[in-house]
């Protein structure tokens, strides 16, 4: 399964959400609604949730294997920073090539 496509939106003035952030899968699958987060041991990517009755939060996605997670934070991490920093044109809609991402 591949990253195929990433679309970050920052958020302004929030001290740990920092974008919201989508990605596809295979140019077919989209998974919406994920945080980049500035937490207290550094950048994560926290998964898009729902609140359950009881409370807790679920995630509704989520990666099964260790790799995977690491490919998508690297590469989600990644974008936030080239779009927050303005050195990567985003576009109309706010999405970037996966050949933009890697380095």
């Amino acid at each position: 399964m591949e990253i195929t496509d990433i679309q970050v939106k920052p958020v302004e003035g929030n001290q740990k959400l920092k974008a919201w952030a989508s990605i596809t899968l295979d140019n077919a699958f989209v998974v919406h609604n994920l945080k980049v987060i500035n937490g207290q041991n550094g950048m994560f990517v926290a998964m898009p949730s729902r609140l359950t009755k009881s409370g807790e939060f679920k995630d509704v996605a989520h990666p099964i294997t260790p790799e995977f997670r690491r490919i998508l934070e690297e590469k989600v991490i990644s974008a936030y920073y080239k779009v927050s920093s303005g050195s990567q044109d985003i576009g109309a809609t706010g999405g970037l090539l996966m050949e933009d991402i890697e380095e």
